[in-house]
């Protein structure tokens, strides 16, 4: 039956997945990079060794715990987004993989960016990849992007993506991640900060600032090492930060709503597997459509039913 390889390689987990198509069923294998205690990220030349190191330990127990046979295609993501300049080297990693590997079987070879893989993922969790042939509005966020998207059918690329709104400044995974750091939390913080968020014992204000569809999330940063400052719970310090990238999200999404009309909405990213972040848009938006966690964070799990659909020639 056919099988479709996918890799991932971002700056901070190195993933691979085999979607069969006749089963619509994907195989997953990830791990994250290590990140020093304290620090908020990698550079680009430590993230490509660690790739380098992880990425055969990551295909051969993809390989040797499922029952999979010789993949007919294979994708990667080799760029973060598809958008003139958009580059990072530690995608290289995936792409020189995937090149090699489909010279040596004579397998197909499809490439895309992180963004593309990050939707389909959560099409495919959601059970509405159908949509991949359709318009909606999709939002990526996570610790490099916070994108609201209008999403229309593409040959070329599958989805096009035109962007609706972004962070002028901060990203939501970045605001995430520094409270976290902020508060003692480990890197990447964000199942930490959800659990110490349930324990708050205030609801504050939120007042999100928008500019023409495009969010500021600093201010999310300097509020909470205020509140720190003045002896506020870390609970409540938690919760404030996960609430007002909520509240941001939702005036984004009625941005979009009020630009491109009442279509379906789809949220993927790491960020989006924040329960009280996910509970707070679905109060707003009923029929807003989420992936699964493991479908939210990094993944290779779209790139490799990109490499399906380029197959098949869907647009």
């Amino acid at each position: 039956m056919p099988e479709y390889l996918g890799v991932d390689t971002s700056n901070y987990t190195t993933s691979a997945a085999v979607y069969i198509s006749e089963e619509n069923k994907i195989y997953q294998c990830k791990q994250l990079l290590p990140v020093k205690e304290g620090e908020l990220g990698l550079r680009q030349s430590d993230a490509v060794f660690h790739h380098t190191k992880q990425l055969p330990d990551i295909i051969e127990q993809l390989f040797s715990e499922n029952s999979l046979g010789l993949p007919d295609a294979v994708a990667a993501s080799c760029r973060p987004r598809n958008a003139y300049g958009s580059y990072m080297p530690c995608f290289l990693c995936g792409e020189g993989f995937a090149r090699s590997y489909s010279a040596v079987t004579g397998a197909k070879l499809y490439t895309t960016s992180h963004q593309i893989g990050h939707i389909l993922a959560a099409l495919y969790s959601a059970d509405r990849l159908e949509l991949a042939k359709d318009h909606f509005i999709a939002f990526h966020v996570s610790g490099g992007t916070t994108d609201c998207l209008f999403c229309e059918p593409d040959k070329e690329n599958i989805i096009k993506v035109t962007e609706i709104g972004s962070s002028l400044d901060l990203k939501a995974g970045q605001a995430v991640d520094r409270t976290g750091l902020m508060l003692g939390l480990h890197f990447p913080c964000g199942a930490e900060l959800e659990k110490l968020a349930y324990g708050a014992d205030k609801l504050f204000d939120i007042k999100p600032v928008l500019k023409n569809g495009s969010c500021c999330l600093s201010g999310v940063e300097n509020k909470c090492c205020n509140m720190l400052k003045n002896g506020e719970k870390p609970e409540n310090i938690a919760r404030y930060c996960l609430d007002f990238i909520a509240g941001t999200i939702i005036a984004m999404t009625d941005y979009a709503i009020e630009k491109y009309g009442e279509l379906p909405l789809v949220f993927a990213g790491g960020v989006m597997s924040d329960a009280i972040i996910r509970n707070s848009i679905i109060s707003h938006f009923r029929s807003a459509s989420f992936a699964e966690p493991q479908f939210s964070c990094d993944n290779a799990a779209g790139v490799a039913i990109y490499g399906y659909l380029k197959d098949m020639g869907v647009r």
